[in-house]
């Protein structure tokens, strides 16, 4: 009997453990906002499906007021946005990047790899040059995240 008992609680904790907290998984949805004339765009896309993200596409011809909604200054700008949880990912953020970024969920309002560099995620028949992604706070000031390339 005890035994019997032993196993249901450990049985219990076991699913409560999993369902909960940092050992839930982590959810891999995002909408990706993109301008219809731009493959790089889709380059990116298949990068983050690859990655296992569920990816959906919406095709805008202005993606001003979307960055400006999710608190992304133009400054930061690259050539798509993405929704991820509570963060925006602006440009070629690599996969690994918005996974931790979601996994440490820090104080901020987007991760952005400005500009389109070459090499990364989407940008790699431009060739490959060093860059970096930046968070980005409520204020707009960036401080760096990741390094890529040999930055």
């Amino acid at each position: 009997m005890m035994g019997r008992l032993n196993r249901r609680l450990l049985l219990g904790a076991a699913v409560a453990l999993a369902s909960t907290g940092p050992a839930m998984a982590q959810d891999r949805r995002m909408t990706a906002y993109k301008t219809p004339w731009c493959g790089c765009c889709d380059g990116w896309v298949t990068h983050m499906r690859g990655a296992g993200w569920t990816v959906e596409l919406v095709e805008l011809e202005d993606l001003a007021p979307i960055r400006a909604r999710h608190g992304v200054p133009d400054r930061y700008a690259g050539c798509h946005t993405a929704v991820a949880g509570a963060y925006a990912i602006e440009g070629h953020v690599p996969a690994a990047d918005v996974a931790r970024l979601l996994r440490e969920q820090p104080q901020a309002v987007a991760l952005a790899a400005p500009g389109m560099p070459a090499g990364s995620p989407g940008m790699e028949a431009a060739g490959r040059e060093p860059y970096v992604t930046l968070l980005i706070d409520r204020r707009g000031q960036a401080t760096v995240f990741g390094r890529h390339n040999g930055a």
